[in-house]
């Protein structure tokens, strides 16, 4: 009963993420009891949602990894999505409404992967990579607002992404293509566009980080429980994860915030269910 009373605030949060006109996205497993065959577990899946602008995150769960199930999730979201380099995200690269943005984190990895493979090579590509973090550490220790990391970004990063882009082509051929070191210089490029695409704009962040802090949870889950019990019980936990995580990126103790939202939730106009959000929650009780 109290899961049913939270799944309409749930659904006012997730349209307000799906509108949110920047999203990171990620996924992660979670088993499930509910299996075609007996006596094992469905590697299910969690998509998750993160809107760093708001604040607010969706755990959306699905039976599967498939393209499919991104499709359904943002079929109606308009702005910028960024993301790892899963090619079940390709699929919106000719989205006229979808423009695509990768994780620079990602790529950093590959890096840090090929130092055994070649270190004098992945040791150089990983400086130029830390001078583009840098960056975005000066911006944020000196409390930098969209426009003026914008700006910064275009001042000091463009010049290293040009640096990193002609020694990745100028190296591109004289590695073997799947050592450690080919795939990180192939990975790269082959998200170039994406990868730069964070400088456009001062509100957009260099990789995904904050939303696999998110996701973290789902984590420690798995190694303090086996399974979901079923899909349905997977999609309702997923949307305890997602209010979860928003009290804690609130700095509010979650069981408070659950215990006074399912006493009032009864007697809330539908209309005004963003006052129970986590983050309007606080506002009101801080104002009190």
């Amino acid at each position: 009963m109290a899961m049913k009373l939270l799944e309409a605030l749930f659904e006012r949060m997730q349209s307000k993420v799906m509108s949110s006109g920047y999203l990171m996205a990620d996924e992660t497993t979670i088993p499930v009891l509910e299996s075609l065959k007996p006596g094992s577990t469905h590697k299910g899946y969690y998509w998750v949602y993160y809107s760093p602008v708001d604040k607010l995150i969706s755990f959306q769960y699905h039976k599967s990894r498939e393209g499919e199930a991104v499709r359904q999730h943002i079929d109606k979201f308009k702005g910028y999505l960024q993301t790892d380099g899963y090619a079940g995200y390709y699929q919106f690269k000719n989205n006229p409404d979808i423009i695509l943005l990768a994780c620079m984190a990602h790529a950093r990895r590959k890096f840090y992967a090929a130092l055994e493979n070649d270190k004098e090579r992945a040791g150089h590509a990983l400086e130029l990579f830390g001078l583009l973090y840098d960056i975005e550490t000066e911006a944020r220790e000196s409390k930098m607002d969209h426009e003026q990391r914008h700006a910064l970004r275009q001042k000091k990063a463009l010049v290293v992404f040009q640096k990193l882009e002609d020694w990745l082509k100028e190296n591109q051929n004289k590695v073997l293509p799947k050592s450690a070191i080919g795939d990180a210089i192939n990975y790269t490029l082959n998200l170039w566009p994406r990868l730069k695409r964070y400088t456009e704009y001062g509100k957009l962040e260099i990789d995904n980080n904050l939303i696999e802090n998110k996701i973290r949870p789902i984590a420690l889950g798995r190694k303090n429980y086996m399974f979901a019990g079923s899909h349905e019980a997977a999609r309702l936990a997923g949307m305890i994860y997602s209010f979860m995580a928003m009290c804690k990126v609130e700095e509010i103790n979650p069981l408070e915030w659950l215990t006074d939202v399912l006493q009032n939730i009864n007697n809330h106009s539908i209309l005004q269910l963003d006052e129970l959000l986590p983050a309007n929650w606080k506002m009101k009780k801080n104002q009190a």
